[in-house]
């Protein structure tokens, strides 16, 4: 198993989703850069579980407790490490998944590949309560990134087939990045912010639940970053948006649409505005040839239903090795999107920085 990655920025994550503690080691952050904890802990408290009916019901904190590569609040250059307390775990509520699969989650090929002494308690190691570490190192990386005037944001773009605005892929001002980030289920249209948490209430009334999609935007990045033909911008970031559990497609731009479109239609022409060269469309999502063209990056992220759900299942009982039914009890998000726009935002922070040093 291998839990780290990055080039210049390497990120190691480990603990399991009921064990004492998860934690991160974050190696090669340059030294001497000033980090506001009070940004950090929002952002951990934007992905933070236990905050209203349209999460689950597990309450953690999330406070991270720093253990190394802070001084007086900068970077020291040493490894950057940090743990988080589980302090919510009812691991009773799992003791039946010892044998029984659970349809959609791991639990199959992590007991073969493992030979069965992986923790299977609330997901261990591959739960998304990982992914708040990957907050904390991506929260760290976008303080860093405002000193370059690089910014990242990310809305609710669908929750099962309700639909937000997109973003205008040519003009987004830094200000509605930062005016996203102060809202818990952040759309661009609020009014149909409402008509996504009704929907996700109807599914988790049902014991069921729904996936959707968040489209994120990095801006004010230089021309030229990124690295063809294998460590292109877009196989950077799509390998730490994949990293994400429950992350099941990742598109560029117009993404699969591009495909519908003539190339008069989908090319971005270009014009010249005082000493910049920009371009009147954006299809290509700030992407071309692998390498950054100036404009906004802009992609998508889709993510599936959570598969825990109360509504009872096929399955297969390990011990017996027959046929059998399951209805998940515990604790579980009847959607998981609106509690990973930050996770979407801070992966991308971790890979950006990551180009950017190189």
């Amino acid at each position: 198993m291998s839990s780290i990655i990055g080039n210049k920025i390497k990120v190691s994550v480990f603990g399991e989703s009921h064990g004492d503690a998860i934690g991160v080691i974050i190696d090669g952050l340059p030294a001497g850069h000033r980090i506001n904890f009070d940004f950090v802990h929002e952002e951990m408290r934007r992905r933070a579980p236990g905050q209203d009916s349209l999460s689950t019901s597990r309450i953690e904190k999330d406070i991270p407790k720093v253990l190394s590569g802070i001084f007086e609040e900068r970077t020291t250059g040493a490894p950057l490490s940090a743990i988080i307390e589980n302090n919510n775990t009812k691991s009773r509520d799992y003791s039946e998944l010892k044998v029984k699969l659970r349809p959609s989650h791991c639990d199959y090929p992590a007991m073969i590949k493992y030979e069965g002494y992986n923790d299977y308690r609330g997901g261990g190691h591959f739960s998304g309560r990982l992914t708040a570490l990957l907050v904390f190192a991506g929260a760290i990386c976008k303080e860093i990134l405002k000193e370059y005037d690089v910014y990242i944001g990310a809305h609710i773009k669908s929750i099962g087939k309700i639909k937000d605005h997109g973003f205008d892929k040519v003009n987004i001002r830094k200000e509605l990045l930062q005016e996203l980030r102060k809202d818990r289920f952040p759309t661009l249209n609020k009014i149909i912010s409402e008509e996504m948490k009704e929907e996700i209430l109807v599914v988790k009334a049902l014991g069921d639940s729904i996936g959707g999609v968040i489209e994120g935007a990095v801006i004010n990045l230089p021309v030229g970053l990124g690295s063809p033909m294998f460590h292109s911008v877009e196989s950077v970031l799509s390998h730490m948006l994949f990293s994400i559990p429950a992350v099941k497609g990742v598109e560029f731009g117009e993404g699969f649409n591009i495909s519908t479109l003539r190339g008069s239609e989908a090319n971005d022409q270009y014009y010249i505005e005082g000493e910049d060269i920009k371009t009147y469309s954006n299809n290509n999502g700030g992407i071309l040839g692998g390498i950054t063209s100036g404009m906004p990056v802009i992609f998508s992220v889709a993510f599936k239903p959570t598969p825990s759900i109360a509504l009872l299942q096929k399955t297969v009982n390990m011990d017996t090795k027959a046929d059998d039914v399951l209805e998940i009890k515990g604790r579980h998000d009847p959607c998981i999107v609106q509690r990973a726009v930050p996770v979407v935002e801070c992966v991308t922070a971790i890979a950006i920085l990551d180009m950017m040093l190189q």
